[in-house]
């Protein structure tokens, strides 16, 4: 069976507040660990009113208090924001509070617009040309062998990374440095099974894997029927819309009709961006996710879940687990 993850955005939907956002992000990691969800990771988005993850690592350690068993990481940390030995400090602080529950996906976006990410970290241009390099000096940092600069806490952890991308790019240095891969096909579906392609051809064994690995993720709205799962997932093809026209707006409510919300032009970018997006009932969404799963060849899948309501949210994240249980062969 291919392991099924969840990837959550903290969303903050419209009429919540950011401490709704964050005690739900709870309560689905709670619920992922009880229908036997592999991983629960987080995405670092910054200056977006929809997303309560900023502080990744923190809030990481308020799921991992509500949790025991379910693994928990970044999906994923956005490292050119950030200094090599921070990250590994709090990475490494996680995992001695979580043992072997943490994961560390690292990501080259800056995951905000570029004024905020200069005021993350001033010198932007210079930490993405230094981003193989700040990859490998982490690893050291979270590594066994103390050389100059020692991560406390971090040095011995040894917390697994992860590559994650949506280019070519991301592919090639997972490849090179032989570490699993995660590409992002829930919103960046172009390049998927080239990126698949080239990772798998060109990986070379590292102490950390001595065969490729690989992820992949989608959007997935599951409900009691098609009609309803349709209904819900109108909120992420708003959020699309209102990110093209660089609207800043918590996660919206479902409408009857995206017909007078967007353009024609608009309606094509997101249909094509969402192109892998799973939505339905349990039998329409397990149709979509074998030929997915069939296509990719991917070891494990992960899955947001953009939904505005909060019930409706816990109820796909189960019906997914029983999609999941299903395509047991």
């Amino acid at each position: 069976m291919v392991p099924f993850s969840i990837l959550d955005l903290a969303p903050v939907a419209e009429g919540c507040s950011v401490a709704d956002s964050l005690a739900m992000s709870r309560k689905m990691a709670i619920a992922a660990e009880e229908n036997n969800y592999l991983r629960f990771w987080l995405a670092e988005h910054h200056g977006m009113a929809g997303v309560a993850s900023s502080a990744t690592s923190v809030v990481l350690s308020h799921l991992g208090s509500a949790t025991n068993t379910i693994r928990l990481g970044s999906g994923g940390v956005m490292l050119p924001n950030h200094s090599p030995l921070v990250i590994a400090e709090q990475f490494g602080t996680l995992a001695e509070l979580y043992p072997n529950r943490i994961d560390l996906g690292l990501g080259r976006a800056p995951g905000t617009d570029m004024q905020t990410a200069r005021a993350l970290r001033r010198n932007m241009d210079a930490a993405v040309d230094s981003y193989p390099e700040d990859v490998l000096e982490l690893q050291r940092l979270l590594g066994n062998e103390s050389q100059g600069i020692k991560a406390v806490p971090g040095f011995g952890t040894n917390v697994p990374l992860w590559m994650l991308g949506s280019s070519l790019y991301s592919a090639q240095v997972a490849a090179e440095f032989g570490l699993p891969y995660s590409f992002a096909s829930h919103f960046a579906p172009d390049q998927l099974i080239q990126a698949l392609t080239l990772y798998r051809r060109h990986f070379k064994p590292s102490e950390q894997l001595t065969k490729p690995h690989t992820m992949a993720g989608v959007m997935a709205v599951v409900a009691d029927t098609d009609e309803e799962a349709r209904f819900l997932f109108t909120s992420a093809q708003q959020q699309f819309v209102n990110l093209r026209r660089n609207g800043n707006k918590p996660f919206p409510r479902p409408v009857d009709s995206m017909d007078t919300m967007w353009s024609s032009s608009e309606k094509y970018m997101v249909e094509h961006m969402l192109q892998y997006a799973v939505v339905g009932s349990k039998a329409s969404v397990a149709f979509q996710l074998s030929s997915f799963l069939d296509t990719t060849q991917v070891d494990e899948l992960i899955v947001s879940m953009p939904i505005h309501d909060s019930e409706a949210r816990l109820k796909s994240l189960k019906l997914m687990a029983e999609v999941r249980d299903s395509l047991v062969k």
